[in-house]
């Protein structure tokens, strides 16, 4: 399967063992077709702050996570149960562990890491904005920061968290052997078909959006896609708009080529559920949908400044709902992922623009 998503042909570059660069192509996994077609939901369950300005260490707030119950409840009733990925100032605040720790408790979702590095201690680097991705920093520094916050989510929640989440999306060369010594089973970081290199993140340009091992991880991407009537053409086509200023927005608009993520934020349901259905179409066993907490309560994201933006939010969930459901694409929680993963096989990535 490719439908758009083009990869690079070669070996070179790829990274065995490193999740900053395209795994080599064995490592792609062939979920069993038992599995049936699935989704799963993760939650960067986070702090607010101001997406306008760069990373502080204390600037921030963590109100939001008390509305969390109410887009909890919408999830169950769809059969989710939702991956809440903490950052520290979520795990370091006494009521958003309590809000979260009956649902944990209750077999209603699972808990997982996201490390936000500039609000995460040890804080023993420059504040920076190249910073702000932990794959840059020092292995060691790292490390520590990783084995923190583990060990606080641990703490307030009473079982170890095994999967994980870059902030930014930014893992590094060391990362996938870090999260593996410190017992993750699997890394949701990945977002294919982005570029964060001019910011000091990672390109993940060349990734496919299914699961793939890396060392001894399973990453589970987020899932990207291109659409349009020039999809084929997706990565060097959108590589090259972005170098002209405004270019992807006009191929947007003609309907030539646009680069769509199912996520509520941002991504018009149309928009969404065109891309699903392509995906659909093309063979994809696993969906992956993100969003960010703070975005269930106006005013904290660019996505949701006002009650209207909150109802879109909303309907947009209820949008992929039905269609997953006209599909028989149903929920499956990430220990059910993860099964099917560990029964999988790994197969080759097809050659790019090749058909399913």
């Amino acid at each position: 399967m490719t439908g758009g998503t083009e990869l690079i042909s070669e070996d070179a570059g790829r990274g065995a063992g490193r999740l900053d660069r395209p795994p080599p192509p064995g490592a792609y996994i062939d979920l069993p077709e038992s599995f049936g077609r699935r989704f799963a939901i993760f939650v960067d369950t986070e702090e607010e702050f101001d997406w306008s300005k760069p990373p502080t260490r204390d600037q921030h707030g963590t109100s939001a996570a008390e509305s969390l119950p109410k887009v909890h409840r919408r999830l169950r009733e769809a059969g989710v149960q939702p991956a809440y990925l903490i950052d520290w100032p979520i795990a370091s605040d006494l009521r958003c562990v309590a809000t979260l720790r009956d649902y944990v408790e209750g077999g209603e979702c699972a808990v997982g890491t996201q490390l936000h590095p500039w609000v995460n201690p040890p804080f023993d680097e420059e504040l920076s904005r190249i910073n702000s991705f932990a794959g840059n920093l020092p292995e060691a520094l790292e490390r520590a920061k990783l084995l923190r916050l583990t060990a606080k989510i641990e703490e307030g929640f009473g079982r170890r968290p095994i999967v994980y989440r870059a902030g930014r999306y930014g893992v590094g060369p060391n990362t996938a052997r870090l999260l593996a010594e410190a017992g993750y089973e699997a890394d949701a970081s990945v977002r294919p078909l982005h570029d964060y290199s001019r910011e000091g993140g990672p390109d993940f340009s060349g990734f496919e959006p299914r699961p793939f091992r890396v060392g001894g991880l399973v990453e589970l991407p987020l899932t990207v896609a291109y659409t349009g009537r020039l999809r084929r053409l997706g990565r060097p086509l959108y590589g090259r708009a972005g170098r002209v200023p405004r270019a992807r927005g006009v191929l947007a608009r003609a309907g030539l080529l646009s680069r769509i993520a199912l996520t509520p934020e941002g991504m018009p349901l149309a928009e969404a559920k065109e891309a699903a259905e392509r995906l659909l179409g093309d063979g994809l066993r696993l969906f992956s949908i993100s969003f960010h907490s703070p975005s269930v309560e106006p005013g904290h994201t660019p996505y949701v400044r006002d009650e209207a933006d909150l109802a879109s939010f909303y309907r947009w969930w209820d949008g992929m709902f039905d269609l997953f459901a006209r599909h028989g694409v149903e929920p499956a929680s990430l220990e059910e992922i993860l099964a099917a993963t560990r029964a999988a096989a790994c197969v080759g990535a097809p050659e790019a623009g090749a058909r399913p």
